[in-house]
């Protein structure tokens, strides 16, 4: 996985008022396999315990959109701050 940035740490934790360390998406991060981006059933479950560790609830127009996102791009597995800047765009 790459390195999470601190600017987005930082957004996030402001965001949130929480405390996300680099670790927790890290270990997030460790159990997503490239076919969980191509699984929408994966891909949804994959959203819902981004937005849960974020604090962040997403409504069910959300995640269709991050899924359909997602699939168009190819949006590498391995890139989480890109998904969690995503749903902090909502």
């Amino acid at each position: 996985m790459s390195k999470i940035s601190k600017d987005a740490l930082n957004t996030i934790n402001k965001k949130t008022g929480k405390n996300i360390t680099e670790g927790s998406v890290r270990k997030l991060a460790s159990t997503v396999k490239p076919s969980t981006m191509q699984n929408e059933a994966e891909l949804r479950k994959l959203i819902k315990q981004v937005s849960t560790m974020a604090k962040i609830p997403v409504s069910e127009s959300t995640v269709s959109e991050i899924v359909s996102a997602v699939k168009k791009t190819g949006m590498n597995p391995s890139n989480m701050e890109a998904m969690m800047k995503m749903m902090m765009k909502k």
